[in-house]
């Protein structure tokens, strides 16, 4: 019938691999934009980058809307629907920072986010299975609010930690940050980027915790059980009050900040990953061997990062020139 080869095509399509293809593409474009700013290219090629985006994110969500018309149920029930939806809130943040600033900034967060998460999704999930949910997972009303909200909350703080790496890799390698933009330098508008994105990730990030315990209340008569993947949540809500805490109390400044939102990297994937693979608790759906070793290589770049950017300002090229 209808759904069946409805089915059939969606897999013989394959859009997310496809747009996996395609996200690295507009990295393609995106960086040689900023590589030939001194020739006037950057215009035009970040538009046709932003263009790009705007096209498979078309097809992304697509995909996504499929999935859901196959499965007759919200995209997240396994890491593969999790990555892919990740994925998607990300690439949507990139394109609202790139309509908004109009450096290529956000065509870079869009094409590197969503290469990233279709590949978690391709190599560290099981495949597109569309499993048989535990049977608390199948109450759609929570399932829908409590976790679109958390993963726009997981969506929101890796794009704030992408754009610290942004920050510290431009900082040091290049003179990136002290190029002009808007009524300022780029290194400043990266941080207001980042600013911005890490009030909506606490925002979201709590309000879906919060939904969640509303969750457990329903189904286990509990509002909160200390269960790891809760304490997953609360750990990047914290992490995300931490990081503007220090921001407002002006313990920290713009280098400070890029430092900060890279370990939220860390707290996010122990939330998504590190706890299932505990094996413990009311949320472990049971992940796969290897992801482990992932998640430790990942972690370990992570703090790499933040010891590059614990270089004084007068190594990194971009500050240089101040000195």
């Amino acid at each position: 019938g209808m759904p069946v080869d409805f089915e059939a095509f969606f897999n013989h399509f394959s859009p997310f691999y496809n747009c996996a293809v395609l996200y690295v593409f507009v990295f393609v474009l995106t960086a040689s934009a900023w590589l030939t700013a001194p020739l006037g290219w950057n215009r035009p090629l970040n538009w046709a980058a932003f263009g790009l985006v705007l096209l498979i994110f078309a097809v992304h969500t697509y995909a996504i809307v499929a999935r859901i018309h196959i499965s007759g149920r919200p995209p997240v029930t396994n890491l593969y629907g999790s990555a892919i939806f990740i994925g998607w809130g990300c690439v949507l943040l990139g394109l609202i920072l790139e309509w908004i600033f109009r450096i290529g900034v956000g065509n870079m967060v869009a094409a590197v986010s969503g290469f990233a998460t279709l590949l978690v999704a391709h190599f560290l999930a099981d495949g597109d299975t569309l499993a048989v949910l535990q049977a608390v997972l199948d109450t759609q009303f929570w399932l829908a609010t409590h976790v679109v909200t958390v993963i726009l909350g997981y969506a929101t703080t890796y794009v704030a930690g992408l754009l610290g790496i942004l920050y510290i890799l431009g900082g040091v390698f290049s003179t990136a940050l002290q190029a002009r933009a808007g009524n300022g330098t780029v290194g400043k508008m990266l941080t207001t980027m980042i600013y911005g994105t890490l009030c909506f990730s606490i925002f979201f990030s709590f309000v879906g915790t919060v939904l969640g315990g509303l969750w457990a209340d329903d189904s286990w008569g509990r509002f909160w059980g200390w269960d790891p993947k809760e304490n997953g949540a609360l750990i990047i809500v914290l992490w995300n009050a931490l990081v503007l805490h220090a921001r407002w109390g002006k313990i920290v400044k713009d280098r400070g900040l890029a430092m900060l939102v890279v370990a939220g990297n860390i707290a996010v994937s122990w939330s998504w990953f590190g706890v299932n693979e505990l094996g413990i608790g009311l949320h472990s759906y049971g992940f796969t061997e290897g992801v482990l070793k992932w998640l430790g290589i990942f972690v370990a770049s992570q703090l790499l990062l933040i010891a590059l950017a614990c270089l004084p300002p007068q190594r990194w090229l971009s500050f240089r020139s101040e000195n």
